[in-house]
């Protein structure tokens, strides 16, 4: 099993977890946690340069690094676990973001290390979650990544966490109810009659078995299963509380990694296995994200909150990942998983400065605040960077990310899809205007406080996290072939064959 190496990505956050149990200070928890944020960010930049070489020598199967362990016979339940180029993306995503919320939360308070402990299961979900091609188990760690959530707000949060923390649970597992229902029929029309059943991604795909009327069943249910994590409209409002609430390296993990477990969903599960019945409903789902997209950046337009600004945000860039899942082409989701890679490192680079301002002004009400440029200069331009990668700058992730989106979406020649690109289109600008209203009125309007004058710039831990976060955002933005090579392959012709598109 140990001969595996994606199986290092749920052993070292275990590893992680005995060694917090057993730290008796401060120092040695932080210890603990950067340490082993590290190790995962080291084994995923390795594993994406192995995974590039292999590519590069020819290897042209559809997952790399596949494995199998039986793990419960009579129901052919296995720890099966294999990567393709958008888990390998994910997998860095992840690290990067574990790392930088480790450095965010280095003067986290009180109980640390049941802080950091919730706080690394979850993360072991995440990883778990993206490497395993079994059905099961893949839903074992999708749960193990929501539970810890409730905890780490209710318990860590602030505001009215205790009806945030609630909420979000609530929605999110009324959401898991609709997809174990899913994965269950599933399992059921896994192969032909008289052929062992299987929870196997790539054994369900070759045997091509779900007939096209329950395919009409089954899609629905797993695509909102998924798309409520991924605050699909309209079972988005856990989201805005949900983050609000929560601290700030749960906000960084939260909407940085765990919304995306649903769009890696939607595309994994619901589009892979059920592609008849996703090509056919697709439009259903294509105005409910559309919706996302422009009520998301609209509802950012009127806050006032910055946690809240930024939450509602992600419902407009989360919704543009489902949307471009749904054109159902190479070009738009490529697009999603960049964007999916693009507004999980800018909104963690966001929470984390929002974080840091409210950690020494004590408030997040944007009336409240001004003229940081002069007294938190460092911090300050950060958060302008963040804002520039948002309404999608070139140079920053989120140009290329929305660019592919919008170019592949408009490749439809019917009315139907083109306007609906058009109106997604809009969402660019509204997000300029909530962008620029922030930065205008936080950063260079007049001082409201006076007391604020003698607040202080970030520590070198918070500096290393924000700077970790918008080196990323700059690679992407410079280097997107890299990151469109990386993950052309699962869109390959000969995949789009497998599952029915074109």
């Amino acid at each position: 099993m140990f001969s595996n190496i994606l199986i290092y990505f749920v052993v070292i956050p275990l590893i992680m977890l005995g060694g917090l149990a057993l730290c008796r200070n401060i120092k040695q928890i932080r210890a603990v946690a950067v340490v082993g944020a590290l190790a995962l960010t080291a084994l995923s930049v390795w594993l994406l340069l192995d995974y590039m070489q292999l590519r590069a020598a020819g290897n042209t199967a559809p997952m790399l690094y596949t494995d199998s362990w039986s793990w419960f016979g009579p129901l052919n339940i296995n720890l099966a676990v294999g990567v393709d180029g958008i888990s390998v993306a994910m997998l860095i995503l992840s690290s990067i973001i574990l790392l930088t919320g480790s450095f965010a939360s280095w003067k986290i308070n009180p109980l640390p290390k049941e802080f950091f402990l919730w706080l690394v299961l979850l993360s072991t979900g995440v990883f778990g979650f993206f490497i395993s091609i079994d059905l099961f188990t893949m839903f074992m760690f999708y749960e193990v990544a929501l539970i810890p959530m409730y905890l780490l707000i209710g318990v860590w949060g602030s505001g009215n966490k205790n009806y945030s923390a609630m909420k979000l649970t609530l929605m999110l597992m009324g959401g898991s109810a609709f997809l174990m229902l899913g994965l269950i029929g599933i399992y059921y029309h896994s192969a032909p009659e008289g052929q062992p059943l299987t929870w196997n991604l790539l054994e369900i795909v070759n045997n091509a078995s779900i007939d096209k009327g329950w395919q009409y069943f089954l899609f629905p249910m797993t695509f909102v299963g998924f798309g409520v994590l991924g605050a699909m409209f309209p079972f988005h409002t856990w989201s805005p509380d949900g983050h609000a609430s929560a601290p700030t390296a749960v906000s960084m993990l939260h909407a940085g990694v765990l919304m995306k477990l649903g769009g890696y969903g939607c595309f994994r599960v619901a589009i892979y296995l059920m592609p008849e019945a996703a090509q056919d409903l697709a439009w259903i789902f294509l105005i409910l994200t559309g919706i996302s997209v422009v009520y998301g950046a609209f509802s950012a337009c009127v806050q006032t909150d910055l946690k809240y600004i930024n939450a509602y945000s992600s419902v407009s860039h989360c919704g543009l990942v489902l949307f471009a899942i749904l054109m159902l082409n190479t070009t738009a989701m490529t697009g999603a998983i960049m964007q999916m890679l693009s507004h999980g490192l800018m909104t963690a680079l966001f929470f984390a400065l929002i974080g840091m301002i409210y950690g020494r002004t004590h408030t997040r009400d944007i009336r409240l605040m001004g003229g940081l440029m002069k007294i938190m200069p460092f911090l300050a331009v950060c958060y302008v960077i963040a804002g520039m990668a948002s309404l999608g700058l070139p140079g920053l992730s989120g140009f290329v990310a929305e660019m592919t989106i919008f170019v592949g979406s408009f490749e439809h020649a019917d009315m139907f899809h083109r306007v609906f690109t058009i109106v997604a289109c809009c969402s660019i600008v509204i997000t300029a205007v909530y962008i620029l209203r922030v930065v205008g009125k936080l950063l260079f309007g007049p001082v409201q406080d006076e007391h604020h004058l003698s607040l202080t710039d970030a520590e070198w831990w918070e500096r290393t996290s924000t700077v970790t976060l918008i080196i990323s955002v700059a690679a992407i933005g410079c280097f997107p072939n890299f990151f469109a090579d990386l993950i052309k392959f699962t869109f390959s012709p000969s995949i789009f064959a497998v599952i029915g598109m074109n």
